[in-house]
Order: C-alpha cells, then sequence, then structure tokens
C-alpha cells in the first residue's frame, strides 16, 4: 500500500493558491522553487527573451534540455527586460498579487533594479522574499561571484573530504554540486517556515540563504574537532569492498551488525578479539578488520555478498551506476519518477524524496514553452499585450 492511499482527498496540493515570483537560475533556486510547483504554488519562472543558461545544458532534444527540465517542470514562463521600466513595472504589479519571491542574483542586482525586498514589500507586506547566494547578502564577500565548486572549495568540505582518501594530498574534483542542491533545500523550508509564521503576524519577510553556510552544515564533525585542541582518533573509513565481481558498500555503526559480519565472514572468534571487541578498538584496528572481511568477500560475486550479508542483517549495498539505480524495483514502487513532455518529446524526472498522506506532491507534466504565459499575465495586471512569442519557438532554442 502506498502511503498515499491510506487517506482520501490526496489530490490537494499543499501549497494550491500560492504565487510565487522566480528570478532564480541554473540549479540551487530554480530547485527550490521546482519543489514548490510540486506542492502546488504556480510558480511563475521571469527570464529574458534568450532564456536561461540551463536551457542550453545536454541532455538536448530538439533544443530542448531535459536538465532544464528536472529543475523548472510545473512553472509558467514569462519574458521580461528588467532593465526597463516595463520591465519593472511587470514585476512591480505582480509581486503585489504574489506570496513568494525566490532571486539568486549577486547581491545588489535587485536593488540596483528597484526590486529589492525593501522596495516591494511597500507594495506588498505580505510578501515572502527568499535571496539565495555565495556568500550571504551582507559581508566583505557578499558580493564575489560564487558557483557551487568555488563554495565546496571555500567552506573546507573538500579538503575534509580530502582527509578520508588515504594517500591523497590532492583535493577531489567533484562534478556533483551539493550546495546547489542543499542549499535549495534550505531555502524550501525557509520558505515553508515564513508560510506559517505569516499565518501569526499577517507579515513576509526577507530570508537570506547562504551556500557558503550550507556547505559547513554538512561537515559536522569537522566542524566541532576543528574548534578544540582534541587528540587525532582513528574513525571508521567506511569505503568499497572488492567482490569477484565488482564492490560492495558495508557500514558496520553497530555492536550487533559487528557480530553478525563476523560471522558471515567466518571470524566469530574476532568477536572478543581485544583489537576489535569494543568500537574504540575496531576504529584503531579498522584497516586490519576490513581486510579480513575484503579476504572473505573476494571469493564471492557482488551478488552471493549481498545475499549472505542480507540474510544476517548486515547494512550492505552493491555500488551502482545512476542508471543501475533508477532501475531499482524499490524506487518504481515508490513512483519516484514521473514522466514530462516537452517540445523535444517526454523525460523522466526525479519526484520530491517525501511522500504526504493529505497532499499530492507529483510533478506537472508538461514543460511550458519559453514566454508562453508573458501575454495573459501581463492581462491580467492591466498591461498591454507583448508581441507573441515567435510560432515554432520552443522552450530552449534562445
Amino acid at each position: 500500500m502506498q502511503l498515499a492511499d491510506k487517506h482520501e482527498g490526496t489530490t490537494t496540493k499543499a501549497f494550491a493558491g500560492l504565487r510565487v515570483l522566480d528570478f532564480s537560475t541554473t540549479i540551487a533556486g530554480p530547485h527550490c522553487t521546482r519543489m514548490l510547483a510540486d506542492m502546488g504554488a504556480e510558480v511563475i519562472k521571469i527570464e529574458t527573451d534568450s532564456g536561461e543558461t540551463m536551457r542550453t545544458r545536454p541532455p538536448l532534444r530538439q533544443g530542448c534540455s531535459t536538465a532544464f527540465g528536472q529543475l523548472n517542470v510545473g512553472k509558467k514562463s514569462l519574458v521580461l527586460d528588467l532593465k526597463s521600466e516595463d520591465g519593472t513595472e511587470t514585476v512591480r504589479r505582480l509581486a503585489a498579487t504574489a506570496d513568494i519571491l525566490v532571486e539568486n542574483f549577486r547581491p545588489g542586482v535587485m536593488r540596483r533594479l528597484g526590486l529589492d525586498y525593501d522596495s516591494l514589500r511597500q507594495v506588498n507586506p505580505k510578501l515572502i522574499y527568499c535571496s539565495i547566494s555565495g556568500y550571504g547578502q551582507t559581508g566583505p564577500s557578499a558580493e564575489l561571484p560564487a558557483y557551487a565548486p568555488v563554495i565546496h572549495a571555500a567552506s573546507g568540505y573538500d579538503m575534509a573530504h580530502l582527509a578520508y582518501q588515504p594517500g591523497r594530498n590532492r583535493p577531489d574534483y567533484c562534478g556533483i554540486y551539493h550546495a546547489d542542491v542543499v542549499t535549495g533545500t534550505y531555502g524550501f523550508g525557509a520558505i515553508a517556515s515564513a508560510l506559517y509564521q505569516r499565518t501569526v503576524t499577517g507579515l513576509g519577510q526577507h530570508i537570506d540563504v547562504s551556500m557558503l553556510e550550507t556547505m559547513l552544515s554538512l561537515t559536522l564533525t569537522e566542524l566541532q574537532t576543528s574548534q578544540f585542541a582534541v587528540k587525532p582518533t582513528a574513525r571508521p573509513m567506511f569505503g568499497p569492498t572488492e567482490t569477484a565481481s565488482g564492490y560492495v558498500m558495508i557500514t558496520v555503526a553497530s555492536e550487533k551488525s559487528f557480530q553478525a559480519l563476523m560471522g558471515v565472514i567466518g571470524r566469530p572468534a574476532w568477536i572478543s578479539d581485544p583489537r576489535f571487541s569494543t568500537y574504540a578498538a575496531r576504529r584503531e584496528n579498522w584497516v586490519e578488520m576490513m581486510d579480513g572481511v575484503e579476504a572473505w568477500s573476494r571469493q564471492l560475486t557482488t551478488d552471493a555478498c549481498l545475499a549472505a550479508l542480507g540474510a544476517a542483517g548486515v547494512p550492505a549495498a552493491a555500488y551502482r551506476t545512476v542508471s543501475e539505480a533508477m532501475a531499482d524495483p524499490q524506487l518504481a514502487h515508490r513512483q519516484a519518477f514521473s514522466s514530462v513532455q516537452d517540445e523535444g518529446g517526454s523525460f523522466q524526472v526525479l519526484n520530491v524524496p517525501f511522500r504526504m498522506s493529505g497532499a499530492d506532491t507529483a510533478p506537472a507534466r508538461r514543460m511550458a514553452v519559453l514566454g508562453e504565459h508573458t501575454d495573459a499575465l501581463r492581462e491580467e495586471i492591466g498591461l498591454a499585450r507583448d508581441a507573441p512569442v515567435s510560432p515554432g519557438k520552443t522552450a530552449a532554442t534562445n
């Protein structure tokens, strides 16, 4: 039984009726507003007539980016020139009707356009205005340019990660931008908190989300040990354990799982061995213990290792590619993906990773064409129609 099957009325959207103005680009801001859209908010994505840069990112089919689609499905599309009086007047009128605004320009840009929080709260005191930036809205680093890899380095995250790579002295390359995704998620949580507070105060507020502080939040142990003169201690290094056909990840985090693992690998005497009998001892002799585990695992295929470990209740998984993970029956059971249609065809997007028994969290099924809603939105707020988007112009051809 799916969680949604336990309650009636799950076609409701938790944020239905809320309007969001989305000025964000690339990943962090769009990830945040995509979640708002999935929860039912009307998200109006504001772009120039050439579209934002993610529209050109592969995979591309007939000029349409599925990476852009993953981040922006379910949003309306409004094309504006924010450097023109007409463009800023359009925003001011829309802001009067909006609940939330999200932007991730470099600090100072929205102020120079006359569209900063202090300006727009004059037309809408209930507006929740979320600014996402590299270092925060104020301070000596506020106006420095920042992308996720820069923030990974600046936060200490990359050097902390390096400390867990034996024999390495050069920081790793990182092609997966944790800073963007986690910052967008923090933005989503802050907006939800501000919406609740608004039910009490009747007022909006300015939310200032920092990517630098976001990445520091991932270094829990390192943040604490950096403050004190503590004796360095060995730490279990969970990593790949080789099998006859690949690698598995085995995590021994409790006495129960340790004892079960020793039984699986045929080393029951190690349970009382002074080198391994306590957690502290295992920390000091971790490499020796895992060498013993690997002597066992190398004799078996990955599937055979996982079968034995699973039967004993030892936490373990194979190292998989993303394609392999996407094919996991567990994800199919949870309906973790949705099919989305754009001008290039259909593709799969990942749904938000939570389900709600009383609300629908599925994304929309169609991508808007660039500028598709410009005329309708301008008419709604009493402005003349712009020239229509050229026939055949798709969401990613500009």
